[in-house]
């Protein structure tokens, strides 16, 4: 069992590595200073000059396949390359990349929607989650009524992720009532790519970390027919489609955040002396390095499993549930365990072990929360989907 990596995908986690370090790291000084001013940590100016610095150098569109202009890497290669944007918390990723169910689209939406995507012109969001509608995602109540050749959508998305910066979004709603109430999803919901400019408006939502969601509000919203992204009454389907395209990009974006975590506060417990010594020679602080180290290793395999599952053209569910688990747990542990290493300095805003201790808190939240996997990890189990020797049997 060679648990190596390639020459190449050395090659690319370096470079990656890299730019991270040299290009996004130095911004966070600035970063930290806007958001405590509640500003934006990086303007979308900013964002397009340092993704146009990685263009320069061949490197764009990480998750985009070859046939529209992208890398075109693979999901153990993708895994790597969000572990090194993640030891910052500067909200950075490479451009070129586009919602994975818009590459479905027809011919006019690609080049509507997907193409300016692609090339950072478009924004968009991803809108199904609702005020009552959240982990059970059957339960959504936006309508949209046929009118001619029109549909009118009505309702109310609610924690959208891009909602207040989106051109465009791929908004979820109920076309067949009849069906919905019999509970016959997948032949009910229909997915629309609307813009903006149709109508709808967002609503930031104030949170307890930088993530800035928005409440999106639709009221008689007149979108064509030919809004309408794949099948009529089989947008469900499209929507589990993007919620399972890669739970375990979550945790290796928090895997690398736990690596630099620990790499501060190995620094500060070397050179921070009590009574004569380093706090790094105190068994309370050892422990603490030791048990984050051995937590670390065991995200860095379930990742890594995850996306290599998805590579071999396995079924990668049951383990990306587990890595996302996991690293939402540990990854706040150890965040937790940084921060009283720092002492009174770590709960300041001078320093970035705050921000990603509020950061790292959201992860146990979106994209299916601790309950949820818990939930998928074992109904697999009990129902024989999975195994607990896992895929090796």
């Amino acid at each position: 069992m060679d648990l190596s990596l390639s020459e190449e995908e050395r090659e690319i986690r370096d470079w990656v590595r890299t730019f991270v370090r040299k290009e996004v790291m130095p911004l966070e000084p600035d970063v930290l200073a806007r958001e405590r001013r509640h500003e934006p940590g990086l303007s979308r100016e900013e964002l397009r000059g340092l993704q146009a610095k990685a263009q320069q150098s061949g490197f764009f569109g990480v998750h985009t396949p070859e046939e529209y202009g992208g890398m075109g890497l693979g999901a153990v290669m993708n895994a790597l390359v969000e572990t090194e944007l993640g030891r910052s918390f500067v909200p950075f990723k490479f451009g070129g990349d586009a919602d994975n169910i818009l590459y479905l689209g027809n011919d006019e939406q690609k080049q509507r929607h997907l193409l300016p995507t692609i090339a950072g012109e478009r924004r968009s969001c991803f809108a199904i989650t609702e005020p009552g509608a959240g982990s059970d995602a059957r339960a959504i109540s936006a309508r949209a009524e046929r009118d001619g050749d029109e549909w009118v959508i009505n309702g109310e998305k609610t924690f959208i992720t891009g909602g207040q910066e989106a051109d465009f979004c791929m908004v979820f709603a109920v076309t067949d009532a009849q069906k919905h109430r019999q509970g016959r999803t997948d032949e009910s919901v229909t997915c629309f790519l609307v813009d903006r400019d149709s109508g709808w408006r967002s609503e930031h939502i104030e949170t307890m970390g930088e993530w800035g969601p928005a409440a999106l509000v639709f009221e008689d919203v007149r979108v064509p027919h030919t809004a309408i992204l794949g099948e009529e009454g089989r947008g469900f389907q499209l929507a589990m489609r993007w919620i399972g395209k890669g739970r375990y990009m979550l945790p290796a974006r928090a895997l690398g955040a736990c690596e630099r975590l620990v790499e501060m506060g190995m620094e500060h417990a070397r050179t921070r002396v009590t009574f004569g010594e380093p706090i790094a020679d105190r068994q309370a602080i050892q422990w603490m390095v030791a048990d984050s180290a051995v937590e670390i290793e065991a995200l860095r395999w379930l990742v890594l499993c995850a996306a290599w599952q998805v590579d071999a053209g396995l079924d990668s569910r049951q383990s990306q549930s587990m890595a996302k688990l996991y690293g939402g747990q540990k990854a706040n542990e150890v965040v937790d365990r940084v921060l009283q290493m720092h002492g009174g300095m770590g709960y300041t805003r001078e320093l970035p072990v705050e921000r990603w201790y509020r950061e790292l808190r959201l992860l146990r939240i979106y994209e299916g929360t601790d309950e949820i996997q818990r939930r998928t990890i074992a109904r697999n189990l009990l129902k024989g989907h999975a195994s607990v020797r896992g895929h090796l049997g």
